[in-house]
């Protein structure tokens, strides 16, 4: 079980942390996106929103990668999860939602893994039970 999340923790954060300092490096190339979305996708790029993204994608996928606060990195990518399936299911039509829906359930997973971090939430006095 140890190497499940350890595998589970690297992959998503590689994928964090690589596509967040994509956001700054540009080494990959930006596709065209074609309709609603695009249009989306270029105010957020005008108006500096992909920015803060990109410092989000590489704090999560930090932290995930470091092992340390793992918690943390998973509260931070939990919305940004819920947005990039949001995106593709009502803008592209579910078009690509692929590698959504598997960092979904990566995070899923890890977020069981790590229920202890995370049960104090779920109880109505904070406290773990």
């Amino acid at each position: 079980m140890k190497i499940a999340v350890l595998i589970a923790r690297i992959l998503l954060g590689l994928v964090f942390f690589v596509f967040g300092l994509n956001n700054f490096f540009h080494f990959m190339p930006n596709p065209t996106i074609p309709g609603d979305a695009g249009v989306l996708a270029n105010i957020m790029f005008a108006h500096g929103w992909l920015t803060f993204h990109g410092i989000l994608y590489t704090v999560a996928g930090a932290l995930l990668l470091i092992g340390r606060y793992v918690p943390v990195g998973l509260v931070i990518l939990g919305p940004i999860l819920v947005n990039v399936l949001l995106f593709h299911l009502t803008l592209t039509g579910g078009a690509g939602i692929g590698p959504g829906l598997v960092c979904s359930l990566l995070e899923i997973f890890l977020i069981w893994a790590y229920w202890p971090a995370f049960e104090g939430i779920f109880t109505p006095d904070g406290r773990r039970a």
